[in-house]
């Protein structure tokens, strides 16, 4: 190899490191930027594409661009569409509030200093530990109505037997409820967290001007806290328009032809594995994206005005 090769070469070399060293911000951050657009960006316009055709059943099959008609179909779905957009947006407004007003309290009682509080916050967040599959199967034998445990408590108080989540009535309401117990210590943790960074001079300044608990609570507390609220209400808020694993063990597709806890997630899932309407469920999919992304926006806009 002659010398002036080998000097293009070197040169060659040197612009590049010199290149990468003054990006290397970018440099750095592109393995990471490449795996995100390979694991979401790809999929994501892979359903969008999906979603302007006919697509269903094999879908190897050659299949014809509809364009908007899928989502014109799903928008005007007034028997399934709309009751489940409902059903998520009450599951999700439901549990959040449950779950940031007791992990609310808690998180203040577990503040304060006594015997065994170390083992309360370890009990506290057992059912954070285990799987939401397995948190539905204990749940669905627990409210078993015949030899479930939860009509046997009721049985001992002399109260009537409830249908729980075999109940049209009551199926919803009571998936809630399990929501709330798996999810509220997730809450307790993040606004403990933000509890213990408070500092104490202007409770203090409250106490001393006489203000009472509640007085402290609400015009010192939480408003020093609002920030870790909303995130915590971020965190929550989007999961829980994401719930899935809970819905479908305990009542699969929605409970036969009355689809009475069918949220967006449940009918996504039917319309691709049940009916492999893979277009629909596509088309739907992108809308409840939309929708999440919304959501998140202003949850968002609303945390950093209350940074300002």
């Amino acid at each position: 190899m002659s010398a002036v090769a080998t000097g293009k070469r070197g040169s060659l070399w040197q612009g590049l490191s010199d290149w990468a060293n003054r990006h290397r911000k970018w440099v750095l951050a592109a393995p990471a930027i490449i795996f995100v657009i390979a694991l979401m960006v790809v999929p994501l316009l892979y359903t969008l594409v999906l979603s302007f055709t006919d697509a269903q059943g094999s879908i190897q099959r050659a299949f014809d661009f509809v364009w908007f008609e899928n989502y014109i179909s799903i928008l005007g779905d007034t028997a399934r569409f709309w009751p489940a957009v409902w059903r998520t947006v009450i599951f999700t407004a439901v549990a959040v509030t449950l779950e940031m007003t007791i992990g609310m309290a808690v998180a203040l009682l577990l503040r304060r200093p006594f015997m065994g509080r170390g083992l309360v916050r370890v009990v506290m967040l057992l059912p954070l530990v285990a799987t939401p599959v397995a948190v539905a199967m204990m749940w669905l034998l627990i409210f078993e109505p015949t030899v479930g445990f939860a009509n046997q408590v009721l049985g001992w108080l002399g109260l009537p037997a409830q249908g729980w989540i075999s109940d049209p009535s009551t199926a919803l309401p009571t998936l809630m409820l399990v929501d709330v117990w798996q999810w509220t210590p997730m809450v307790i943790l993040i606004l403990l967290a933000g509890l213990v960074g408070l500092p104490e001079e202007q409770q203090e300044a409250a106490r001393i001007d006489g203000a009472s608990t509640w007085q402290r609570f609400w015009h010192v507390t939480l408003p020093m806290l609002k920030t870790t609220v909303i995130a915590a209400l971020l965190l929550r808020s989007i999961d829980a328009m994401k719930t899935f694993d809970l819905l479908y063990v305990t009542k699969g597709t929605g409970g036969g032809s009355s689809h009475e806890v069918e949220t967006l997630n449940i009918y996504a899932y039917a319309l691709s594995f049940d009916y492999n309407e893979y277009g629909m469920a596509a088309a739907l999919v992108l809308i409840y994206f939309l929708i999440i992304v919304g959501v998140l926006v202003v949850l968002n806009m609303r945390r950093k005005e209350n940074r300002r």
